[in-house]
């Protein structure tokens, strides 16, 4: 999970695949975080992501680097404790201008289980389930 978490670092954004209804809806975020063993990502609840997400956890998400990319699979689920919160905005101090840990609207979600991809035209892919 770690070198996933480090892949989407060293790319600066990541596109987060979701479903609207029947419509795939594909957005550019940045945040990757471990906490408590599970890769976390942070979002506002006000957003169409999020209402996306909860619908429908199943995502997938997509990043670019140095001729290599990977996709990751999995279900998120929210976690609403302040502590998820704040280790989040402590970790990316840029987006303490726009959500706080005790706000109703800052969102942390978790991948419960993952699989990631990492893939490029000259190496077999490699899988790290997580």
């Amino acid at each position: 999970m770690k070198e996933v978490q480090e892949f989407l670092k060293e790319c600066g954004v990541y596109y987060l695949a979701t479903i609207d209804g029947d419509k795939p809806r594909v957005r550019p975020f940045g945040t990757a975080e471990i906490f408590e063993n599970h890769l976390y990502i942070q979002t506002g609840k006000v957003k169409n992501v999020s209402k996306q997400i909860q619908a429908n956890p199943n995502v997938e998400l997509c990043a670019f680097k140095d001729g290599k990319w990977i996709r990751v699979e999995g279900k998120l689920v929210r976690d609403d404790r302040v502590e998820a919160k704040r280790d989040m905005l402590d970790k990316n101090p840029t987006l303490k201008g726009m959500y706080d840990a005790e706000d109703d609207n800052t969102e942390v979600l978790y991948f419960e289980y993952g699989k990631a991809t990492i893939s490029s035209f000259t190496e077999e892919p490699r899988v790290i389930e997580f």
